[in-house]
């Protein structure tokens, strides 16, 4: 493989999937993880174990502080409780959530392509999709369309003849969609942490946005989600 492509690894079962389309389409995958201050930070033990089993070129991890610099999302600030809706037609229903983190998306997009630029990568992926819409700002089809215009107008690769691609394959995907495409690419979601409440063992809470979201892909897909979650009290 001489393609290279960065990949913005959560350890989430999005971006879990999207490595398997880059590994698809002959990319040598290059991943980048974050320790930002968030609390549920089981997913990056959960990123280490996706970038191991997947095989993938590299795998970086970037530690930054949204947390305790800055704060004002309930995944990285102790001020505010993650959200617990009764079922997912709450979820989005009230603007910004308070588990959107200020400006993440641009963030992580920035350090993927400094990244980029260093190993001469011209593509990004992200996986960003279709439920995220509503709430996320940072994950609208025209902001991931501007990220990339505003990359090729400020990098090297960019003014001398190459492009730089942001890649989110997800966006018009359905949660369900995105479990059916990477169980047919063979991903193995018990690999994954979604939940944004896990216990002290990383288990899921089962009631958070994102948890109820996934388990209603699933449900959806007609598949067993594969991850344990807490007993229901």
């Amino acid at each position: 493989m001489n393609k290279k492509a960065i990949i913005l690894l959560s350890g989430g079962l999005d971006s879990i999937t999207c490595v398997a389309i880059a590994q698809s389409q002959g990319y040598a995958v290059h991943a980048l993880s974050f320790d930002y201050g968030q609390k549920h930070n089981v997913e990056l033990e959960c990123a280490k174990k996706i970038a191991k089993t997947m095989n993938v070129s590299e795998h970086r991890i970037a530690k930054i502080d949204l947390g305790s610099l800055f704060g004002g999302s309930a995944l990285t600030d102790d001020n505010f409780n993650v959200p617990e809706p009764k079922n997912v037609d709450e979820i989005g229903k009230t603007g910004v959530p308070i588990t959107y983190v200020p400006a993440r998306n641009t963030i992580f997009l920035s350090y993927a392509l400094a990244y980029a630029e260093v190993i001469n990568a011209c593509d990004i992926f992200i996986g960003v999709n279709a439920l995220d819409y509503s709430g996320y700002p940072d994950c609208r089809p025209e902001y991931i369309r501007s990220f990339e215009t505003m990359a090729n107008l400020a990098t090297k690769i960019g003014i001398e003849g190459g492009r730089i691609n942001i890649q989110s394959p997800l966006e018009k995907l359905t949660k369900a969609e995105i479990i059916k495409l990477g169980t047919k690419l063979g991903v193995d979601y018990s690999l994954t942490s979604t939940c944004y409440n896990a216990d002290s063992h990383g288990t899921a809470c089962g009631k958070c946005d994102a948890c109820l979201l996934r388990l209603e892909g699933f449900k959806q897909a007609g598949l067993q989600d594969p991850i344990q979650y807490q007993p229901k009290v």
